[in-house]
Order: structure tokens, then sequence, then C-alpha cells
């Protein structure tokens, strides 16, 4: 038999017989959602809207959209990083928000293919994977940064330095994997 001093130390939520709701659930009316939602899918929007209107024909060079759609990853999940305090939920924050990100931009680049190719890779695939790298190694620099400045009150402090390395750190790897 328990005591009440023995229910106190148990959460709530946790409680055996009782369907009690988190005690916290997640806000979609907080701004700072929709950031961190936005944060992940920036990089893949404007892959769709890149592969939709104008889609790569030729894969032996990056476009300048392969640079903004890598630039556009890493600094989404800057901004996702910078919505959350504390070292470590900034730099997990940042790379999580990369790491999804540039798995839906290779998924879009497979999907906007069309044709399968053999020996070598579709245009939209090879620019996808180009760009989610580049995005993601840009990201994974932030996230270093991000989890350095993550104890900081300001998010503009936050994000700008986790920002400028990531977009470095995507533009340079970008330009190695498809140089041109």
């Amino acid at each position: 038999m328990t005591t009440e001093a023995d229910d106190d130390l148990v959460p709530v939520s946790v409680r055996l017989g009782e369907v009690v709701p988190p005690e916290d659930p997640e806000d979609w009316t907080r701004p700072l959602t929709w950031v961190a939602a936005l944060g992940m899918l920036a990089g893949p929007i404007a892959t769709l809207a890149w592969f939709m209107a104008a889609p790569p024909v030729d894969s032996s060079a990056a476009l300048p959209a392969t640079y903004l759609v890598a630039a556009v990853l890493a600094g989404g999940a800057a901004a996702t990083g910078a919505s959350q305090l504390g070292s470590a939920r900034a730099a997990t924050a940042t790379l999580g928000s990369a790491l999804f990100g540039g798995l839906v931009v290779v998924v879009i680049g497979v999907v906007m293919a069309g044709e399968r190719q053999v020996g070598t890779a579709s245009p939209t695939l090879a620019h996808g994977v180009a760009a989610a790298l580049g995005g993601v190694a840009g990201a994974a620099l932030a996230a270093v940064v991000a989890g350095i400045v993550g104890r900081l009150q300001s998010r503009a402090v936050r994000f700008a330095p986790a920002l400028a390395v990531g977009l470095i750190g995507a533009v340079s790897v970008v330009a190695g994997l498809l140089p041109g």
C-alpha cells in the first residue's frame, strides 16, 4: 500500500490507473514553435520550389540554387537552434533540424528525378545530395557555435554567429563537391 508521501514523488503523468494529459503540451500558438518548424522545413521548401520551377539539367557543376538550398538548410537549422535555451538543446536542435531537412531534400531530389539513370545520378538527385551534404556540414559547424552561445539570453546573439558559420561551411562543402 502506498502512502500520500510516496505519491508525491511520482509525477502525475506516470501514476498507474490515471490518464492525465501532459503538464506542458507543445503549443503551436507560440512564435518560437513556428520558428523551429519553419527552420526545419526551409531547405526542403526551397528545394521543392527550385525543382518545380526550373529543375537542373546538368550535374557537372554547382548552380547558384545548389548553394542557395545548402545555405537555407544551414540557416534554417541555425534558426531552429537559436529558438532553444541551453547549450545542449541549441546544439542538438541545430543538428537535428539539419539532418531532417537534409533527408527531405534528398527525398525530393529522388522523387523529382523523373527518369532513372544507370551509372550516373540524375541532376536533381546530384544537386539535392550536394546541397543536403553542404547544409548538414554547415549546420554541424553551426551546432558547435550554438552550443557555445546557447546559454545567452538574446536570440539574435544566439542566431547570428551560428548562421554565419553555417553559411560559410555550407557554401564551402558544396563548392568542394560540385566544383565549377
